[in-house]
């Protein structure tokens, strides 16, 4: 079995789809550590428009 390494906050924003259709989002964290979310497809583009109703241009 491999080492579990722990992850820290440091590094960059993620995202990967998985074989089984979902998407992991990996998001650093002030402080350290990560927030991990997976979404579908549907609440992926829902994420982005609502992102881009809020990213200055």
């Amino acid at each position: 079995m491999a080492a579990m390494k722990p992850r820290t906050g440091d590094g960059p924003m993620e995202a990967e789809r998985e074989p089984r259709g979902l998407i992991i989002l990996r998001v650093p964290l002030e402080g350290g550590g990560r927030l991990v979310v997976s979404v579908n497809d549907e609440e992926a583009k829902n994420l982005h428009q609502v992102l881009a109703g809020v990213v200055k241009k």
